[in-house]
C-alpha cells in the first residue's frame, strides 16, 4: 500500500525456503506486471503520456493490484539477478508513482514535489522504498539524487544490498515521474532489458521532449535529465552530448548535432522541466 511517510513498520518475515519463495515472488512479480499492463492499457493514452487517473481510481483491476502490491513484503530481492532488479524496479517505481498519485493527489510545487518522492512508499522484502530510495538508491547504484545531501543508503542499511553496482543512465528514459516532460509509461521483463532500455533511449532522443538542435544559433538543446543527472552521462557538457548521439538512431537530428558540436562555438542548453501533471483529465 502506499505510505505518506516511510514509516518503518513491522513486516512479514520472509520465509526460508529460497527455492519455494524464488517461484512464489516470481509468480507475485509477474502478476503485478500483467495488472499493470491491464491498466496502461485501459488508463493510458496510446503514446503512454498521460494517465486518466480518475478511471483508474475506480477500476476493479487498480483494487487488485493495490491487494497485489501489499504482498510486495514478501518479495525476496536477494534473489534478484541484475536485470531482474532492472525491470522489477522500474516497474514499481512507474506504479508508485500512479498510485500515489490517485491516493494523495498530484504535487504542485517544489516543496510538494519533494514530500512526494521523499515519502511515498512501498513496503517491499521487509523494508520501506520511497522513489527516491528505488531511483537513487536501487536504480543509480545509491548515489546522491536531485537537491539530496546525502546517499539514499547509510553503509548500514540493509537495502544497499539490493543496490546496483554501477548506473545504467538508460534508465532515466524509462522512469516516469508523473510529469507531461517524463519518457512514456512501459513496463519492462528481465529478458532483453537492455535492448529495452536502449529503445526506450532512442524513442525519446528521436522526439522534441529529449533534444533539438538549432542550426543557426548553432544550439543543442537538451532535456533537464542530462543536467539533474549529467555525472551518469559524462563530466562535461561535451562527453553528454556526445553520450545522447552514441545513443540516438541515425536521422537528420543526429547529423545536424553533430554538424553544431563540431563547430566551434556550439552552446549547449537545457531545457526548462514540464512539471505539469500528466494528468488525462
Amino acid at each position: 500500500m502506499v505510505k505518506k511517510k516511510p514509516l518503518q513498520r513491522q513486516a512479514s518475515p520472509v520465509p526460508e525456503d529460497s527455492n519455494q519463495l524464488n517461484a512464489e515472488a516470481a509468480h507475485l512479480v509477474e502478476a503485478l506486471r500483467q495488472l499493470m499492463l491491464k491498466l496502461y492499457a485501459d488508463h493510458l493514452s496510446d503514446d503512454g503520456k498521460t494517465v486518466d487517473y480518475k478511471a483508474m481510481r475506480n477500476s476493479e483491476a487498480f483494487e487488485s493490484y493495490c491487494e497485489l502490491a501489499v504482498l510486495l513484503q514478501q518479495v525476496d530481492l536477494k534473489s534478484l539477478t541484475k536485470e531482474e532488479k532492472l525491470a522489477f524496479f522500474i516497474n514499481v517505481y512507474n506504479a508508485l508513482v500512479i498510485h500515489g498519485q490517485i491516493q494523495m493527489g498530484t504535487p504542485k510545487n517544489v516543496w510538494q514535489r519533494y514530500k512526494f518522492f521523499n515519502c511515498v512508499s512501498y513496503l517491499i522484502g521487509g523494508q520501506v522504498f520511497t522513489l527516491q530510495d528505488i531511483e537513487n538508491g536501487v536504480l543509480r547504484g545509491n548515489k546522491k539524487g536531485v537537491a539530496q545531501l546525502t546517499r539514499p543508503f547509510s553503509k548500514g542499511d540493509p537495502r544497499i544490498q539490493v543496490s546496483l553496482s554501477e548506473v545504467q543512465p538508460l534508465i532515466h528514459f524509462a522512469l516516469n515521474c508523473g510529469g507531461r516532460g517524463c519518457p512514456p509509461i512501459k513496463t519492462y521483463t528481465p529478458k532483453d532489458i537492455d535492448q529495452q532500455l536502449r529503445a526506450a533511449g532512442e524513442a525519446f532522443l528521436a522526439g522534441k521532449d529529449g533534444c533539438f538542435v538549432n542550426i543557426e544559433k548553432k544550439e543543442i538543446h537538451l532535456n533537464q535529465i542530462f543536467k539533474w543527472y549529467k555525472t551518469d552521462f559524462g563530466d562535461t557538457d561535451e562527453k553528454v552530448v556526445q553520450w545522447v548521439l552514441d545513443h540516438m538512431t541515425e536521422s537528420l537530428k543526429k547529423k545536424q548535432m553533430k554538424e553544431v558540436l563540431e563547430s566551434s562555438n556550439c552552446k549547449i542548453i537545457f531545457l526548462p522541466y514540464d512539471w505539469s501533471s500528466n494528468s488525462l483529465n
